[in-house]
């Protein structure tokens, strides 16, 4: 812990930049849009299946963008690439306000919060302090990635109440109010030492782009790694999306549940720093084949025990999870494919994390509308991850990059 806080004193200029990103990525995160879904269904009179769907397509719209300007960090400066993509998520915002007048306005503003929100500012942080750092890396990530958690601690309280006093329409304006506050803030900072490689990545024609992106695909290490990225955010948002819905069917308290929701931001927050302590230890690639086990074991007494901490430690074991993996799975982009072409690499994996969060409540909320029991939803998310865990292990015969 002494060698982090050395290097947090030592880097806190650079690596506060990776963690403002992932902060403000909230905004376009499942766990802060889900607020608003309550008044969405209520303005447009539609079902949750309904707002699912719209939700799934712009979430699969908006993986596909990524991966056709994802790449663009790896040839455009940094700043520019961040500011343009802020300027995307404060319309987003703005289109979410005015969304009452038609519903165009919501499926427009749910592709540019999940494309600049989650997508783009989570693999522009992870992307940069990745090619930045390389001895340290592990710790720079797992600094980056505790905006995540406080993000969730922080955002949904604030979004909650503005809802509630004053309105969806004006808790999404202050949120462009916000970011447009942050945007000012960024106009005046230097970026440029995160360019140090930009004069060997030279634009690719679409020709290349291609061709670079169809050899990671046909490449077995994209085999071999992409499911664990899949299931992660698969089982997470499979999980949360539908949360009150599983807890209210085991007749457990709402508000006990909510209270264990800490546990899990905690949890979180602590792996976050600890998984980049192991990252630099043990590399990431040791630790990718493992990541997946607590939440897979966590779903067994998640779904089978009648009281309640069954919950708490399902979502401590996701903590688990979730925060080591915050810094692992973008580690081991950079162990196992170097840094050179790291932001098209990134980027095709950022898509298959989006996808899966459409995906995820697409197939839980049919299955749930076909009635089956929350028992065998939770034992087929734990098939799934154990089926991407033992496919996980092929990669200790992988290489590592030359980077």
């Amino acid at each position: 812990m002494k060698s982090l806080a050395y290097f947090l004193r030592t880097n806190f200029k650079t690596v506060s930049f990776g963690w403002v990103l992932t902060f403000l990525s909230s905004f376009g995160q499942t766990f802060l849009i889900s607020l608003y879904v309550p008044e969405l269904i209520k303005t447009f009179a539609i079902s949750e299946g309904t707002f699912g769907s719209i939700y799934a397509l712009g979430t699969v719209i908006a993986s596909v963008v990524l991966i056709t300007v994802g790449h663009t960090i790896d040839h455009k400066p940094v700043k520019k690439v961040v500011f343009l993509n802020f300027i995307g998520l404060i319309l987003s915002c703005l289109l979410l306000s005015f969304s009452a007048y038609n519903i165009a306005l919501l499926i427009i503003a749910m592709i540019g919060l999940r494309l600049t929100g989650q997508g783009m500012l989570s693999h522009i942080s992870q992307t940069v302090m990745s090619r930045f750092y390389g001895a340290n890396r592990g710790k720079a990530l797992s600094i980056a990635a505790l905006g995540f958690p406080m993000g969730e601690a922080i955002f949904p309280i604030c979004i909650t109440t503005l809802i509630v006093t004053f309105g969806f329409e004006v808790a999404a304006q202050a949120s462009a109010a916000f970011l447009i506050l942050y945007l000012f803030l960024l106009s005046f900072r230097d970026l440029s030492y995160f360019d140090t490689e930009q004069s060997i990545a030279q634009k690719p024609s679409l020709k290349i782009l291609a061709k670079d992106f169809g050899g990671i695909i046909k490449d077995r290490r994209f085999a071999i790694m992409m499911p664990s990225t899949f299931m992660l955010s698969f089982t997470s948002t499979a999980v949360f999306l539908y949360q009150y819905t599983f807890v209210e069917e085991k007749g457990w308290s709402v508000s006990l549940y909510a209270a264990f929701f800490t546990g899990y931001a905690i949890t979180r927050f602590v792996m976050s720093i600890v998984g980049g302590l192991w990252v630099d230890k043990f590399t990431a690639k040791k630790l990718y084949r493992f990541f997946l086990i607590p939440q897979a074991l966590g779903l067994l007494p998640f779904a089978f025990m009648d009281s309640i901490i069954g919950a708490l430690l399902f979502l401590i074991a996701t903590g688990i999870t979730t925060g080591v993996a915050g810094t692992v799975k973008s580690a081991v982009l950079a162990e196992v494919y170097g840094t050179q072409k790291l932001g098209a690499v990134n980027s095709l994996f950022s898509m298959s994390m989006i996808l899966s969060t459409a995906a995820a409540p697409l197939l839980i909320g049919f299955l749930i509308d076909q009635g089956v029991a929350f028992p065998y939803l939770m034992l087929t998310l734990f098939g799934l991850l154990v089926l991407a865990i033992l496919n996980s292990q092929r990669l200790g015969s992988v290489p590592p990059a030359s980077l």
